[in-house]
């Protein structure tokens, strides 16, 4: 498993970036480069399920790992999800299972400074590598109006 590493920089809070990532509007706008009509099913709360799907119902089934408001969130990604049924425990999902994206918020004179730690697997590389950048451009966007 790899992982990837990010971070950007953004002239607003982190109480505002924070909103921004979790809140339901702003979620749905931010993603689109990772998958257009992409949303939750659930709670940002630790030890909360949450489900990252798409329009056609496909996605992940991820479990909130720990939260800390304006901080940090880690999200431990369980599996997949195909046609409305959750597979954690195939042999395809063991392979990467569990992997864990994780989000700190650090606060700076200009603002916030926002990382991510992704872990991916050599399948999906190219795809994170070229969509994470893409995401986090339209979050900075989003968080400086």
């Amino acid at each position: 498993m790899k992982k990837l590493h990010l971070s950007v920089d953004i002239a607003a809070s982190c109480e505002a970036v924070w909103q921004a990532v979790i809140e339901d509007t702003s979620y749905r706008q931010w993603t689109r480069p990772f998958c257009e009509g992409s949303y939750f099913v659930g709670r940002w709360a630790a030890g909360e399920s949450i489900r990252f799907l798409s329009p056609s119902g496909g996605g992940m089934v991820s479990v909130i790992a720990e939260l800390r408001p304006q901080a940090f969130i880690s999200i431990k990604h369980l599996g997949y999800i195909h046609n409305e049924v959750e597979d954690t425990d195939s042999e395809a999902v063991r392979a990467w299972a569990p992997a864990f994206e994780n989000y700190t918020f650090i606060a700076t004179a200009s603002g916030t400074t926002l990382h991510i730690e992704q872990d991916m697997s050599d399948e999906y590389e190219h795809y994170m590598r070229d969509a994470w950048p893409k995401a986090l451009a339209v979050l900075k966007t989003l968080c400086e109006g």
